[in-house]
């Protein structure tokens, strides 16, 4: 995965509450791969009926064609454990994804797949959201854990210390474990020494 540090960019506002991984990645586009998935992402906001990008669907405006962030609604991800459904969000280019609340397994996707899920107080969230819709870019720091927005002002952000460390290394799950064999091993062979009993 390509490592994560700081993000300056467009904020693409997709301000929909309990948008759940069915809406973001369909069944119908999972089972035809990965491209598809990316492709047809957000399906039924995106498009029409006949398959013609929605002229009002933030997501399709050219003014965030290029946005690396991702702001969203409430409860953003919930619904089935499908991994794909961060696939989709990260082919679209976006790194950070901006909101209020997550879908647990949503959240913890994110980690393993190299982009940053930010949650944010309600007051926060309305100025990342304002900055957003006005198409102003947005600042993303994650070794200072700090959101800068115009004029400024600056968020702080909470992340666990081990899931930081895995994104500003780029590792997902096993490449922090395979990082940490060496004083894994090495605390076994002191343990098997003082213990050897509980090695049998």
């Amino acid at each position: 995965m390509e490592p994560f540090e700081t993000i300056t960019s467009r904020a693409a506002p997709l301000l929909v509450d309990n948008v759940d991984t069915d809406v973001i990645t369909p069944m119908k586009r999972v089972m035809q791969g990965r491209e598809a998935i990316v492709k047809y992402a957000f399906e039924p906001l995106r498009f029409e009926a006949d398959g013609t990008p929605r002229a009002d669907f933030p997501l399709n405006d050219p003014a965030y064609a290029d946005a690396r962030i991702l702001v969203v609604g409430s409860n953003f991800g919930c619904g089935s454990s499908r991994e794909t459904a961060v696939w989709a969000v990260a082919g679209l280019g976006y790194r950070c994804v901006l909101g209020t609340g997550f879908g647990d397994i949503f959240f913890s996707n994110c980690f393993k797949n190299g982009v940053l899920p930010v949650v944010l107080s309600q007051e926060d969230f309305a100025a990342v959201a304002a900055a957003a819709e006005a198409a102003q870019e947005l600042t993303v720091s994650l070794e200072e854990q700090i959101i800068r927005l115009p004029g400024e002002r600056s968020l702080p952000f909470p992340v666990a210390p081990i899931r930081k460390e895995a994104l500003r290394l780029g590792l997902d799950d096993l490449g922090l474990v395979l990082r940490r064999l060496d004083p894994i091993e090495r605390f076994e062979a002191r343990d098997c020494d003082a213990r050897p009993w509980a090695h049998l």
